[in-house]
């Protein structure tokens, strides 16, 4: 499977979170010759169920990787001397500081390219020179006229960042969106990996909606499909310039195997089991409290379903140059598609017993 030409249609592919649409619609093309069924919900996830050759009634696992990005809002129309502009806000963790200068699409009754522009230093009153931008200080200029600004585009339309996804040097690729179309791309990667092996459970493989906003897809789609235990898979935090404690990780050294509340033990135990089986390196990380992903809202579904949580080393999150190695994407893949190879009826129950056993 070549990643990096998964990547780059995963990441240049729009979907902000809450307008997912055309980027479920491209995972749907990617997904569909591997799985058995696949639909979209109420909510806009996209549920893909690749059968087991178990007994019936089979256990059920989901593997959920959010396809929502960070993006805009059209806040305001404004017009100045016949031009129109929009006056925008945050769509999720939008860090202000990576937005002057960057292109964008603007979702309106077409697509509009556009730039988000503001005035140099020295044309800016004397009290705002050489201070940070505000969300007042920008705006996006699509070139139009107002009154055709004000045909195309409503307050509350979206506004995805354009931005091609490029290599780097070795695997290294950056780009927009690898928060967490890389995640996407490792369950494409795992549902290709098993149809070529034999599996007793069946997978329910959920692109999860508005993660970046509030986790809405993993809290429905948990608690709709009912999973007897599920993995979800995120980016976690590469190590760099100003990025080196406990709790990041090197691009390419291996998946990061995530400890803590929004964990079960039993499933941390089975990754780590399988990738030494596969001779695989692979890191802990740990969350003190909530870890910030889709994990949280899986393990408090109904009844509780026990989770684990893989990652995938990436720097400079929620910006446009997003960067990953594309050996993390692959291995995080295969290592999640093993253990559902060898997942028998008698793991949920030493997934009990080992939550009960004193060390």
């Amino acid at each position: 499977m070549n990643i990096f030409k998964l990547l780059k249609t995963l990441t240049e592919t729009a979907g902000p979170s809450g307008y997912e649409q055309n980027i479920a619609a491209a995972i749907t093309e990617l997904w569909q010759p591997y799985v058995d069924d696949i639909t979209t919900d109420r909510v806009g996830s996209l549920i893909a169920v690749k059968r087991g050759q178990g007994a019936e009634p089979r256990p059920r696992l989901l593997l959920a990787a959010h396809m929502d990005e960070i993006a805009l809002m059209v806040k305001q129309v404004v017009e100045h001397n016949g031009n129109g502009f929009l006056r925008l806000t945050n769509v999720g963790g939008v860090d202000i500081r990576h937005l002057y200068g960057q292109l964008v699409t603007v979702h309106g009754k077409c697509d509009l390219s556009g730039v988000i522009g503001s005035l140099p230093d020295r044309m800016l009153p004397s009290e705002r020179r050489e201070k940070p931008f505000g969300w007042e200080d920008l705006c996006v200029d699509v070139g139009l006229p107002a009154a055709e600004v004000e045909k195309l585009v409503s307050i509350g339309n979206f506004i995805s960042f354009r931005q091609p996804l490029r290599k780097l040097q070795g695997k290294r690729v950056a780009g927009k969106a690898l928060d967490n179309r890389a995640s996407v791309a490792a369950v494409t990667v795992c549902l290709a990996y098993l149809n070529g092996r034999s599996h007793d459970w069946d997978v329910v493989a959920v692109a999860t909606a508005q993660e970046e906003t509030r986790l809405l897809g993993a809290y429905t789609s948990a608690y709709a499909q009912r999973p007897d235990a599920a993995i979800a898979i995120d980016v976690t935090f590469g190590k760099g310039p100003g990025a080196n404690d406990a709790n990041t990780f090197e691009l390419g050294s291996g998946p990061a195997l995530d400890l803590g509340p929004n964990v079960h033990p039993g499933m941390l135990k089975a990754l780590q089991d399988t990738a030494k089986a596969m001779e695989m390196k692979v890191n802990i990380g740990t969350h003190s409290r909530y870890s910030g992903t889709d994990a949280f809202a899986l393990q408090v579904a109904r009844e509780g379903i026990p989770t684990g949580l893989v990652g995938i080393p990436l720097r400079y999150m929620h910006t446009m140059v997003e960067s990953i190695d594309t050996a993390d994407v692959e291995r995080s893949g295969r290592l999640v598609g093993e253990l559902i190879a060898n997942l028998d009826d008698k793991f949920l129950g030493k997934l009990a017993e080992g939550m009960m056993k004193e060390d």
